[in-house]
């Protein structure tokens, strides 16, 4: 009874958090398509609607710190069941609400809520499963994730064809109790789990991480690339494709539907053969650093050139992206095994502030721009050239010569 043969540990444990990451991947991105139904609806300017969608990043990031300690105190399943009772709340209070305010309140609910999917699963597997099938589960629970986003794509353009954004939301709403549920009631915990070290240790962990110069190598492009790319995926590249490539609703479904297919490849890329391409002796930061310079590549030639990009750059790009969360595993390496956990939500802070601000900043740098007599498109290429020169100043931070001491 304590110890579940693999095949129910795979069905009691994998599937609920793999089901709490795919809600928390579709929440994220579910304002791609539903964001210009809320602007048209209710008047929304890119201002708002890019503060509106980025509540969720900036809860989610708030969280990370007090969540690495929670998790060590009191376990994945406890944590991630009544965090998620939270975005459920937060989902009803988004589909109730017809005010800016209110909607920025219930998606920051909904944030706050999912942001412990990840983090739960990793400190799940690490709890039951052997050392050389993390990197394997790591890769499926993100391909959890990757279905997610494809479903916040072109199924979503399809369900707001029959249904109203609201009814959605309680529909959400309704799946998120589900999993919750499934969570605390069927996940098992592990006996004479140790409740961590106390309040103090643990702060103290959190400041050795922060103090770390290998940490802070990495942290800018948590911020500017990964941060950058969840800002864009989430809200932006639907206003860019309408804005200046003057794509229908529809056509944009389809390609955020490709670009997160190419992520769902991505992720079960990195699941199948991350492990067999590091006893071949490719590193992991080797993988991490081509796929980033690409990437930035790829984003220079979409705002240089958007009649380019077709269905073609941009879910190469979300290929690019999912390679990123290699990241996550470069910095943890660096410390000990009792700090793995608080590396990860120290780079996730980092990340959702970078989402946060990111997609909010664009919002006002578009607004303010036309508030200055540009044009629409023009505004729009100029924030993304702004996005871009600081992945570039990132991206030479990560590729400098480490000093010798």
């Amino acid at each position: 009874m304590n110890h579940p043969d693999p095949r129910s540990l795979w069905v009691r444990l994998f599937l609920p958090f793999a089901a709490g990451y795919f809600l928390s991947y579709l929440y994220r991105t579910a304002n791609a398509v539903i964001g210009p139904v809320l602007a048209r609806e209710l008047n929304l300017g890119d201002n708002a609607l890019g503060l509106l969608t980025s509540t969720y990043f900036l809860a989610f990031g708030a969280a990370q710190l007090p969540l690495g300690m929670l998790l060590d105190r009191f376990g994945p399943r406890r944590v991630e069941a009544g965090l998620l009772l939270i975005a459920a709340s937060g989902a009803a209070v988004f589909a109730l609400s017809d005010t800016l305010g209110g909607l920025a309140i219930g998606r920051a609910m909904i944030g706050l809520g999912v942001s412990a999917c990840l983090m739960a699963s990793f400190k799940a597997f690490a709890q039951w499963f052997a050392p050389e099938r993390q990197a394997s589960l790591t890769g499926w629970v993100m391909a959890s994730g990757g279905l997610g986003a494809l479903a916040a794509s072109k199924p979503l353009e399809m369900a707001l064809g029959f249904a109203s954004w609201q009814e959605i939301a309680f529909g959400l709403a309704a799946a998120t109790l589900a999993v919750a549920a499934t969570l605390w009631f069927a996940v098992p915990d592990k006996p004479a789990e140790q409740g961590g070290t106390g309040f103090a240790a643990q702060l103290a962990g959190v400041k050795s991480i922060f103090s770390s110069s290998h940490f802070w190598r990495y942290a800018p492009m948590g911020f500017w690339f990964t941060g950058g790319f969840m800002a864009v995926q989430g809200l932006w590249a639907s206003r860019w494709m309408s804005v200046l490539e003057g794509m229908s609703r529809a056509d944009i479904a389809v390609r955020l539907t490709w670009m997160s297919g190419a992520m769902l490849v991505g992720f079960l890329f990195m699941g199948f053969f991350a492990t067999g391409l590091v006893r071949r002796g490719i590193r992991l930061d080797t993988i991490y650093r081509g796929s980033m310079i690409l990437a930035i590549g790829l984003l220079a030639l979409i705002s240089f050139q958007p009649s380019l990009a077709g269905n073609l750059l941009w879910p190469i790009l979300g290929a690019c992206f999912s390679l990123s969360n290699v990241s996550y595993s470069l910095v943890a390496q660096a410390f000990p095994p009792a700090l793995s956990g608080r590396a990860n939500t120290a780079l996730n802070l980092l990340v959702f502030l970078g989402a946060f601000g990111l997609q909010w900043g664009i919002g006002i740098l578009v607004d303010a721009l036309q508030a200055h007599g540009w044009a629409n498109d023009a505004a729009f290429r100029a924030t993304f050239f702004t996005l871009l020169g600081g992945q570039l100043l990132a991206l030479l931070w990560l590729l400098r010569p480490s000093r010798q001491v």
